[in-house]
């Protein structure tokens, strides 16, 4: 049990430090951002936000359900 223990935290520990070195290393220090409306390979597939298809299909169908 304790084994397990010291193997999980000193896993944890390398992953910490290579994000921390990733942080270190880069340009800005920023990591870059995950959300799909700043994807440039998303945004040339057409693919966008759920929220904004949703308003799109919305702003289209004359039938589409009203937000509240």
């Amino acid at each position: 049990m304790t084994e397990t223990l010291l193997i999980s935290g000193l896993l944890l520990a390398v992953g910490m430090v290579l994000l921390l070195v990733k942080v270190l290393l880069r340009k800005d220090g920023k990591f870059s951002s995950q959300h799909i409306h700043d994807s440039e390979a998303m945004k040339e597939r057409g693919i966008h936000c759920v929220m904004d298809q949703d308003r799109e299909m919305r702003q289209r169908s004359r039938f589409a359900v009203s937000e509240k």
